[in-house]
């Protein structure tokens, strides 16, 4: 990587060095998706596309609508999440290393600046959270998954992958187990009443953030997973963006269609799952969350690949889509140079996504739009044209978003271990 500003130009919005949503470190350098030591521009664009599917899914029309509108809407729930935590993941190995870890002085402050960041991940989370927003804050879960996974950055793609794939058929199962045990037995009442988190936050804490939230560490870790193994491969050649999107789709088919199979081939458990939710018919279970929320413990439920179902079937296909989607972000800006120019204001938000995250959480708070009272299209295409148009003006003017630049400024602390 250069230390030298680089030149401008309307494929190179002055962000970050290396986008995440918890990144804001190292130089600016030129958005070239051919350079292996530079920014892949394609994940920019994806973080960009992932942040305005989580705008679509916080104000954005009901699904429930119909037509290709509420098609879209229901495509962008959960799935943007998982996108944006795949993207975490490959955040991670950036800051640690890439394509080699690092090791030594190097590498115990690379970790410094992820236990760090994870903290203010944290600390924001529960703070917007506090605004008391209909939006499932997901800050506090990442950063609490970026410490789980953190011990994992030495590891190779191959080692990562396995991790990954063991991660989705595993930890979704024990996460059923561990409901089950909480509500049968009185010791969560206990651990959440000794939880500091507890009360500084009003919730319960990290119990919530490791099993009973909407994004609990043990199942979403393996999207983080996914994503640094994903960030260990030299994404600059076509054969390889090719594999990615590939494998994409076969672990989509293998995760919804799988879902779609057992549904229908299991002897009773569509009904199982309906007289278990609190939402509509369990005949979309395999793919949409409008089947609701289990309200008992049902086995049924580990067969359903609901986007936040937290089953294995899931997290493979949330997953799938999150690399095909990758892939293509990657495959596009390496070869469609006029059009990665018109995506430069969507690449300028994903650079600078933990900004453009708590602005929108922000603005739904002072807007008042979680009301019935606004119409939700114009609503959301006002959220969508506000972030490209203010976080491009910024790239112009800076090399990091304000949020980007306080976490860099916070962990430049790390500079002084040994």
């Amino acid at each position: 990587m250069t230390h030298n500003a680089p030149s401008r130009s309307p494929t190179q919005p002055a962000a970050a060095s290396v986008t995440a949503i918890a990144e804001g470190d190292g130089p600016h350098v030129p958005l070239r998706p051919s350079s292996s030591g530079g920014r892949l521009i394609g994940v920019d664009l994806a973080r960009g596309l992932a942040m305005f599917g989580m705008y679509a899914a916080h104000v954005g029309p009901e699904p429930s609508q119909g037509g290709l509108l509420g098609f879209l809407m229901e495509t962008a729930r959960g799935r943007s999440s998982a996108l944006f935590a795949v993207l975490a993941g490959f955040s991670l190995v950036i800051i640690t290393g890439r394509p080699q870890p690092r090791t030594g002085r190097a590498g115990r402050q690379a970790g410094g600046k992820i236990v760090l960041r994870a903290v203010v991940l944290i600390a924001l989370g529960f703070a917007l959270a506090s605004l008391g927003t209909s939006v499932d804050v997901i800050l506090a879960y990442y950063g609490l998954t970026f410490l789980s996974v953190l011990p994992l950055y030495r590891m190779s793609a191959r080692t990562l992958a396995v991790v990954a794939a063991v991660g989705a058929l595993v930890l979704p199962q024990m996460l059923f187990l561990i409901h089950q045990w909480i509500d049968e037995g009185s010791w969560a009442d206990t651990v959440i009443s000794w939880d500091p988190l507890t009360r500084i936050s009003d919730t319960d804490g990290l119990l919530d953030l490791l099993f009973t939230g909407d994004y609990p560490v043990l199942t979403w870790a393996p999207f983080m997973i996914a994503g640094m193994a994903v960030a260990r491969l030299d994404l600059t050649r076509a054969r390889l963006r090719t594999q990615l999107a590939l494998t994409g789709a076969a672990l989509a088919v293998l995760g919804y269609g799988g879902s779609w199979l057992a549904l229908r081939l299991v002897p009773h458990a569509s009904a199982a799952i309906s007289a278990d939710t609190d939402g509509g018919s369990a005949s979309s279970a395999w793919w949409s969350d409008a089947v609701g929320e289990p309200v008992g413990h049902t086995p049924a439920w580990l067969l359903v690949a609901a986007p936040h179902s937290q089953t294995t079937a899931s997290v493979l296909g949330n997953t799938g889509v999150a690399l095909v989607v990758l892939a293509m972000c990657l495959a596009v800006t390496a070869r469609m140079g006029r059009f990665t120019r018109l995506t430069t204001p969507v690449c300028a938000v994903g650079a600078m996504s933990l900004t453009a995250y708590t602005l929108h959480v922000v603005a739904i708070r002072v807007l008042g739009t979680d009301s019935k009272d606004f119409p939700e299209l114009p609503v959301l295409l006002g959220f969508i044209g506000a972030a490209m148009v203010l976080a491009y003006a910024w790239s112009r003017a800076f090399r990091r978003g304000p949020l980007e630049y306080l976490l860099h400024t916070i962990t430049r602390v790390t500079r002084h271990i040994k």
